[in-house]
């Protein structure tokens, strides 16, 4: 704990009733979402609101907490820093859904033996349109073409250990727009037109917020029944879906 420019304990206290306050009007904003009669896109963007203002109460507390008495809070809020106030229409006519899955080709011999079988049952599932053909069962590059070709993207997330391949991030932002696109318009770059001040509500997953929350549950003392705090297994259920707004 630096001994410059210490915050006093009425600063601390000051920031922890705002942190509070936070808490009392993001909860406020979703009830009146929940259970209100007014137009779905304004209480949407009243929650967005005060989801950052709780991010931004929250970080100036801990921040002050840690320096007036070397503490720290057990939240985290992901990645709040990165994403700026709503500024889309109040009124969107048109929306864009974005997202990307990451995968690793963890086992190739299976991967390499699902793309076979499907091409003995359907021949046609080989791509020539490239050039030179090449054998599915003997070529990674190949293999991917034809399970890609032959599965639509949410079936192969379902099924992917089945095809060999391994889950990395991912995420998928909803994108709010005055008006819908002209058709082929945006095909050549389809993620340029992702503003993240048009984002509605953003979903993560990634294997950091699993990690995170195995160091935490790791860390986290025992209660006297011996569980250890913050649930029956100490870690958090939700952990691996974070930033949803």
């Amino acid at each position: 704990m630096s001994d410059a420019a210490q915050p006093t304990a009425a600063e601390v206290r000051a920031s922890v009733e705002a942190l509070k306050s936070a808490l009392d009007r993001h909860l406020a904003a979703i009830e009146r979402r929940a259970y209100g009669t007014g137009a779905e896109a304004d209480a949407d963007t009243e929650v967005y609101a005060a989801f950052n203002e709780l991010a931004s109460a929250g970080e100036a507390y801990d921040a002050l907490l840690y320096d007036a008495y070397d503490e720290v809070t057990p939240f985290e809020i992901p990645s709040g820093e990165s994403r700026p106030p709503y500024l889309g229409p109040d009124e969107p006519g048109a929306l864009s859904v974005y997202m990307r899955r990451d995968y690793t080709v963890g086992e190739p011999l299976r991967l390499l033996a699902q793309a076979q079988r499907i091409t003995d049952l359907d021949p046609d599932a080989v791509d020539t349109s490239q050039g030179e053909e090449e054998t599915p069962g003997s070529s990674v590059h190949a293999a991917l073409g034809v399970l890609f070709g032959e599965f639509e993207p949410d079936e192969i997330a379902t099924r992917h250990k089945e095809f060999g391949l391994e889950e990395g991030d991912s995420t998928v932002w909803v994108v709010a727009d005055e008006e819908p696109t002209e058709p082929g318009e945006w095909l050549d770059a389809p993620f340029d037109a992702a503003d993240p001040e048009r984002v509605i509500c953003r979903y993560d997953i990634s294997s950091v917020f699993d990690e995170d929350d195995a160091e935490g549950a790791a860390e986290a003392p025992e209660d006297a029944d011996g569980d250890e705090d913050g649930g029956e297994d100490g870690t958090r259920e939700d952990g691996a879906r974070l930033g949803a707004r």
